[in-house]
């Protein structure tokens, strides 16, 4: 049974600062790989800062936040993190309009991207406006074990990405979140990824920003829970913090691709994955 140590990067970003956030992501990357980390996943948006609001509609600012991407890659392996596989939140933008999206960065690369789906448009979230709604998954395979990913909203939402990974087989799932504060938000939050976990049939990762911006409170609250719905592991309010944990998984040796819940599901694997095997860090 492959054995993953996963760290949740839960980190105070600031809005628009493309150069000091990915600083922040370099530093806290090493700190997992120093830890022993196989995967590294930082909250939505990460690069960029959350919310990013009318920025999301200046070409400018998208084509610079794409650009920084692959730079950050090129660092992370630089900087002795190119076998963390490392999800990042980032501003991408293309015909259709801006995206809201995720990547998976390694060895020196851009090797998974995907957009976020369910794009809330009540309470303090204009998203609808700000971006373009994505249709496809991409799952990756590392160490052995298949990896899904879906984007704040995408967890909190029944159906959509999270039934399409369920549908379609994945061994763990990555969520990275900007979920603001609200009184007693911390007793809803483990419910809900635990319905998350039981629905996906898999561990759910939970990553979410800390800090503030404008008027919303980010507490980051960051957890892990079991496919059976138990909490693993849960990161403090209010508080950088890298939160560390093993998950023995059961590696399911998922294959189908297609359409799952009306989204598209594609498989990447990583380099050499036929001859990795993840082992439990000494």
């Amino acid at each position: 049974m492959p054995r993953l140590r996963i760290a949740l990067a839960q980190v105070n970003t600031t809005v628009g600062d493309l150069a000091g956030n990915a600083d922040r992501t370099v530093a806290w990357a090493r700190a997992a790989a120093a830890a022993g980390a196989h995967l590294a996943v930082f909250p939505e948006m990460s690069l960029t800062g959350y919310p990013v609001e009318d920025l999301s509609l200046r070409t400018a600012f998208s084509s610079a936040s794409a650009e920084a991407l692959p730079r950050l890659a090129t660092r992370l392996a630089d900087q002795g993190c190119g076998e963390l596989l490392t999800w990042v939140g980032y501003l991408d933008a293309d015909d259709a309009g801006p995206r809201n999206a995720v990547a998976a960065l390694y060895r020196g690369e851009v090797v998974a991207t995907q957009y976020k789906h369910h794009l809330p448009n009540y309470g303090v979230f204009d998203e609808r406006r700000h971006f373009a709604p994505g249709t496809a998954l991409d799952v990756v395979r590392a160490h052995g074990v298949d990896i899904g990913v879906v984007i704040c909203e995408d967890l909190w939402q029944e159906g959509g990405p999270v039934t399409a990974l369920g549908g379609a087989g994945v061994d763990v799932v990555v969520s990275p979140n900007a979920s603001p504060y609200e009184r007693s938000k911390d007793d809803v939050r483990l419910p809900l990824v635990a319905r998350r976990a039981a629905e996906a049939g898999a561990p759910v990762v939970y990553t979410n920003l800390v800090g503030g911006q404008d008027d919303l409170v980010f507490d980051g609250d960051s957890i892990v829970v079991g496919a059976d719905g138990t909490l693993l592991a849960r990161a403090p309010q209010f508080t950088e913090h890298l939160l560390v944990t093993d998950l023995d998984v059961p590696a399911g040796g998922h294959t189908a691709e297609g359409t799952f819940a009306g989204l598209s599901v594609r498989r990447r694997v990583l380099p050499d994955e036929a001859a990795t095997s993840a082992s439990a860090p000494a």
